[in-house]
Order: structure tokens, then sequence, then C-alpha cells
């Protein structure tokens, strides 16, 4: 079986290009980081116009400031990329803590598949709300978390449960993006 797959060529060029493609997202995000934190090859104008991880972590602090409004929980976010209980205690949203690996391999799995390019896109930006969804539950959770200092189920950190519950979406979306090319042999 195994084989078969490495001598089936359209297998092989969704491979390769679902690795470049991530390659480049992902490492390609990491060098953007790099540019947009001071130190090192930081860009001015990238870090003020630019700063796409920057926005991203923007929209997860205020996402998970809203959801918790929601419960009537009061929060605030400072400019050190932190969200906060009044009185209480906060979480930082570090570069680590954005989603961009798990973003990276569903927009790699999407893009380097056949399908026409509105499917791709349509289907790009329901896994990027997905991810961004989840990932203000978990920022959520762990603020409620850390305040009322709840304990973390199995004792495994906060990054491990996002990493679990989006990669459970992405291979249900995935199962559904590829449900009519699927073919089963019957014999």
């Amino acid at each position: 079986m195994t084989l078969n797959l490495l001598k089936n060529k359209e297998f092989t060029r969704y491979v390769v290009k679902f690795i470049l493609i991530f390659a480049i997202l992902y490492f390609g995000t990491l060098a953007w980081i790099g540019f947009a934190a001071p130190g090192g090859l930081y860009s001015p104008f990238i870090a003020e116009y630019l700063d796409y991880v920057k926005w991203i972590r923007i929209s997860l602090l205020e996402g998970s400031k809203w959801l918790l409004s929601l419960f009537d929980i009061d929060t605030y976010r400072t400019t050190d990329f932190r969200l906060r209980f009044p009185q209480g205690r906060g979480v930082i949203m570090a570069y680590d803590c954005v989603g961009y690996g798990v973003m990276s391999f569903w927009i790699a799995f999407v893009f380097a598949s056949t399908v026409p390019l509105v499917k791709k896109f349509a289907w790009t930006l329901l896994g990027i709300t997905v991810i961004w969804f989840i990932n203000i539950s978990r920022v959520s959770l762990l603020l409620v978390a850390i305040n009322r200092k709840w304990a973390m189920p199995l004792g495994w950190d906060h990054h491990t449960w996002f990493n679990i519950v989006a990669y459970i979406a992405i291979f249900t979306m995935m199962y559904f993006f590829d449900k009519k090319r699927v073919v089963i042999n019957k014999e």
C-alpha cells in the first residue's frame, strides 16, 4: 500500500505542495516575527504597518474579552498583549500562543489540493475562523482558570489542550473537505 502511494504522481505532487506551502507559511511567519520584534533583523516599517501576527494577537485578546463579557466577566487588555481580570491575574498572548502552526497546517492542506480556487478560499476562511474561535476559547478558559485557581485537566498545559482540540477540528474539517473525493474500494 505504501509503495503504491509513492508511485502515485498525484499523491506525490500533493505531498510536495503541502510541505512547501506549510514551510513557507510556518517559517515565513517565524521570519516575519523576527522582522517585527525589536532586535536582530528588526524593521520599523514592518513592525508599524505589516505585523499581521500582532493583528492576530490583538484579535485573540479582544475576542476573548468579548467572549468573557457574554458571561458578565469583566476583563481589560494592556498594551503588552495581556488580558487581565481587574484586581486579578492575567494571561500574556505570546507569539507561540497565536496558533500560526495549526493555521499553517490547515492552509497548506487546503491550498495543496486540486479543488477550485473559490473553494480553497472559502475553506481557508472557515478553518482559520474555527481555529481562531478555539484559541479565544482557550485564552478565555485559561484566564478564568488561573483566577479561580482551577487545575488543568490531566495536568496538561493549555498549549497541549489547544493543539488537541484544534487538530480534532482540523481533521474533522479535512474529512468534510475531501468527503466527495474519497473513493472507497468495495471489493
